[in-house]
């Protein structure tokens, strides 16, 4: 049976958000995918699918707990990794990247996955090494190595973005445990002084994607293309929106990419300042429910947990809406909940799973 303290505890208000979310996302897609010619399930509708295997994913992930999740995490984190080299062996190729496993009729991203398994297992390595004092550069070398084995993986396929938003949800669990000022500051120098190198290793398109938007004027039609678009896009919009459906960047195709990376463009031409505004604000709301859940949580472990959680909602809305307005390179990361996208939204979701586990369990002690 399950424990009703865990009902009671149950965040009704996190999950009336994501409904909000997932409504304005549907709506968006409608929107954006109206004009496109096909003969399957229109991307909203098969949005609405996938948040709905994303509802049941987060009831599992929060009735199973994030302790049981994080004694299992180390394993977790071994299958993730064995489906990341099973991807560049044998992964589905589309639009020139290698970044999916078929399953049957089911097509798996298993760099989105990786996410939770980051999140998982830092949390635990970081739980059984509590400590007072800063880590030193030196006692980070295994949670760093975590991290950049999946990440290096994600990148071969290629895939920067995923790749860049691993790393960063990691680095965010790594700060909330404290480091010392001088091995950051040695950390930050290091990584100064390996982005010539880094540089070396970036596939043409990306290196004209940096150029674009140090200098979007350089290349209009080219490579600052998309960037170009979304800023008209985003301006027309200006404070009203133009109305549902009557976007003309969206409709007429100027803007590329309008139901994935570029879907916030979308909804702030037809929907303006105030709707692009609404939707940040439902976005900032999940985040300060998951920060209020990390600080009562019970433990640490819980407390990295769901740290991890908001990061994966934080940092890829803050760097999706500054890649359309152009204050930075385009990278491809989705908006959560807005942007279409099946494993990104399922894996959204087993986030909010783990801060809901965490919030449920505040008052249930846990044996073992």
């Amino acid at each position: 049976m399950i424990d009703r303290r865990l009902i009671t505890n149950f965040d009704w208000l996190l999950l009336g958000l994501l409904f909000a979310l997932a409504a304005a996302g549907a709506v968006n897609l409608y929107s954006a995918a109206s004009s496109f010619s096909h003969g399957g399930t229109p991307v909203y509708l098969k949005q609405v699918y996938w948040f709905g295997l994303g509802l049941g994913v987060m009831l599992v992930v929060a009735v199973v707990g994030y302790q049981r999740l994080a004694f299992l995490a180390y394993g977790i984190y071994g299958v993730v990794v064995l489906a990341l080299v099973a991807v560049l062996i044998w992964g589905k190729v589309v639009g020139g990247s290698q970044r999916w496993l078929a399953l049957g009729p089911v097509v798996w991203q298993p760099s989105e996955t990786a996410r939770v398994a980051i999140i998982l297992v830092l949390a635990q390595y970081f739980h059984r090494r509590d400590q007072d004092e800063p880590y030193a550069l030196r006692q980070l070398l295994v949670p760093v190595g975590l991290i950049l084995l999946p990440a290096v993986l994600i990148l071969k396929q290629p895939d920067l973005g995923t790749a860049l938003m691993l790393v960063i949800v990691g680095a965010s669990i790594i700060l909330v445990n404290g480091v010392r000022l001088t091995s950051l500051a040695i950390a930050t120098g290091s990584v100064l002084a390996v982005l010539p190198v880094a540089w070396r290793f970036l596939k043409d398109y990306q290196r004209r994607r940096i150029f674009s938007f140090l200098n979007p004027e350089s290349d209009p039609l080219g490579a600052a293309y998309h960037l170009i678009q979304s800023k008209i896009a985003v301006g027309s919009g200006q404070f009203w929106g133009k109305g549902f459906m009557a976007g003309t960047q969206s409709q007429l195709h100027f803007l590329p990419e309008q139901h994935t990376d570029f879907a916030f463009s979308v909804l702030a031409e037809e929907w303006g300042f105030v709707g692009a505004v609404v939707v940040l604000c439902l976005l900032a709301a999940v985040v300060y429910r998951g920060l209020v859940h990390a600080m009562r949580a019970k433990d640490r472990l819980g407390m990295l947990v769901v740290v991890g959680a908001v990061a994966c909602v934080f940092w890829p809305t803050v760097i999706n809406t500054g890649m359309v307005l152009g204050l930075f390179p385009v990278v491809g990361i989705p908006l959560p909940f807005i942007s279409y996208g099946g494993s990104s939204l399922v894996t959204t979701m087993a986030c909010m799973g783990l801060i809901q586990g965490v919030a449920m369990r505040r008052y249930v002690f846990h044996r073992g």
